[in-house]
């Protein structure tokens, strides 16, 4: 199969989708990699590497030419174009806050295929993981760099000093972004207040953190109560496929904290803030009643290096086997049928048809 790597251009993304040790991988089954030049340049990995790996360098629309394009984001406005029956689309897609992408992925006839929704037995998501573990990171660490006054913020250490406390962080939901938030809060020594739905969940995290963090079950009052005390509110939400549900409505800002910061990771999934809209890492931030909010919707792009190593160690035994088998690579393997979200003009992921009020059948239906 001929891949082609394309260079990312959502603004500041550095990411690539894979490294030249994964080019060498694909090369040597037999396969063709076609990679933009200067794809690799931002996360570490020049163009003389992929050559040395067997890649041809080539640009832009040789790279879209490919029969499968392997990415990191979704396509933006300005690649549609490239978008077409035959092709084979391997990357994050986040449909269900993306409607223009939708509709184009539908008119064109490509087969794409999530790396959020592929989906273990066990209901892992393998291919989110990495990029939800490295953004539940970052949410703590740029929420702390927000509080700082210069910043907008309300001017507070987020460990506090002795004899002055710390700030208070509060979480919402407890996957595998609101835990890596926590993990680094408490590090950083800040009072870290949890809350999640799932009753099993709230036992497990308090467990691991052995009582140093305050874990409450997720209602509409418990949520009102503690935004009100939160310094710093990290919006950690998933339903995997679908819009995130606002959890922090309008009128719940105007009770918050002069200052405070709301990091709302759940904004590639539309967001669990009612206020949130996506922003950039060169614009990152805006306030609303007083409330700094961070919408960077590629939030590891900023750290490109951690973030590449991390995705691509994932995705590419994934990636290998579509271009082995094809299509025929998710009828052999359920975990990446699950992937798929459009085929033939087809929606295949129920929960953006829900999203949207569209008609949707599942990747079993699909792959019949």
């Amino acid at each position: 199969m001929i891949i082609g790597i394309p260079k990312e251009i959502k603004t500041l993304e550095n990411r690539v989708a894979a490294t030249p040790g994964a080019v060498e991988s694909l090369v040597r089954r037999g396969h063709t990699v076609l990679v933009e030049t200067g794809a690799g340049v931002g996360s570490g990995c020049p163009d003389e590497d992929y050559v040395a790996a067997g890649a041809q360098m080539v640009d832009v629309d040789k790279a879209w030419s490919a029969d499968m394009v392997y990415k990191v984001k979704e396509p933006i406005a300005k690649e549609y174009k490239y978008l077409r029956e035959g092709l084979l689309l391997f990357t994050y897609l986040h449909l269900a806050a993306d409607k223009p992408l939708t509709d184009a992925l539908l008119a064109s006839g490509t087969t794409g295929i999530a790396y959020e929704t592929v989906q273990l037995p066990n209901g892992a998501l393998p291919l989110l993981t990495p990029m939800s573990e490295v953004a539940g990171r970052m949410a703590t660490q740029e929420g702390a760099k927000f509080l700082e006054k210069p910043m907008g913020g309300s001017g507070v250490l987020l460990g506090g000093v002795p004899g002055v406390p710390p700030a208070q962080v509060v979480v919402l939901g407890g996957g595998v972004v609101g835990i890596n938030a926590a993990k680094m809060a408490v590090g950083l020594g800040a009072n870290v207040t949890l809350l999640d739905v799932n009753h099993g969940r709230l036992q497990y995290i308090d467990d691991v953190f052995g009582g140093r963090i305050t874990t409450i079950t997720s209602t509409e009052p418990n949520i009102r109560e503690w935004v009100k005390k939160a310094d710093l509110v990290i919006g950690a939400v998933l339903i995997p496929g679908a819009k995130a549900p606002h959890l922090i409505t309008r009128d719940m800002l105007k009770t918050m904290k002069e200052g405070s910061v709301i990091v709302d990771v759940a904004v590639d999934q539309g967001g669990c803030v009612e206020t949130i809209k996506a922003t950039t890492h060169d614009q990152p931030t805006y306030v609303v009643d007083g409330v700094v909010h961070y919408g960077v919707a590629n939030m590891p792009g900023a750290v490109p290096r951690t973030s590449t190593l991390a995705l691509g160690n994932q995705t590419l035994p994934y990636a290998i086997a579509i271009a082995n088998h094809g299509v025929d690579a998710l009828r052999k393997d359920r975990a990446l049928a699950l992937g798929l979200n459009t085929y033939k003009g087809k929606l295949t992921c129920p929960a953006v048809g829900a999203a949207f009020g569209m008609a949707a059948i599942t990747p079993d239906e699909a792959l019949l």
